[in-house]
């Protein structure tokens, strides 16, 4: 087996494929990349990132996270969860969900009167069997944000 320690790899147009084993992994144009998924279809790896997660208790402490600054209690069962880089745009994806013990959560993440690039907010419902009782801190928090970086 070879190593080859460089720097740099500069290829002869700006679509250049650089081959990974059998994978092709693709420069198809300045700071985008694609990588062959699965059949032949290629994926962005910029675009297929999760650009923050985070899991927190009930007093809002943050578990583990990435490109989270900080998990705010403003009310029982509503948090504001602050991103340590912003979204370029409010047209970002969040995927949230929660538990308690054998009880799960629900959490809404939204704020349509004031929409942020810096933070969301989450509405943290108690659900059981289906039927939600209302806004609550759970002791089991997640959430998750696709979209692009500022």
């Amino acid at each position: 087996m070879s190593t080859v320690v460089l720097d740099t790899i500069t290829g002869k147009s700006t679509a250049t494929t650089i081959t990974i084993g059998s994978t092709p992994v693709v420069s198809a144009s300045a700071n985008s990349m694609t990588i062959r998924g699965e059949g032949s279809n290629q994926t962005s790896i910029q675009q297929g990132l999760n650009k923050q997660w985070a899991t927190w208790n009930a007093s809002q402490a943050i578990q583990d996270s990435f490109n989270t600054s900080g998990v705010t209690d403003t009310a029982t069962g509503k948090a504001t969860v602050g991103f340590s880089t912003a979204m370029n745009n409010i047209n970002y994806v969040i995927v949230t969900a929660g538990s308690n013990g054998n009880a799960s959560a629900t959490i809404y993440s939204s704020d349509p009167n004031n929409p942020a690039t810096g933070s969301y907010i989450c509405n943290i419902f108690f659900a059981s069997n289906g039927t939600a009782f209302g806004l609550a801190d759970r002791a089991h928090n997640y959430s998750s944000v696709n979209g692009d970086l500022a």
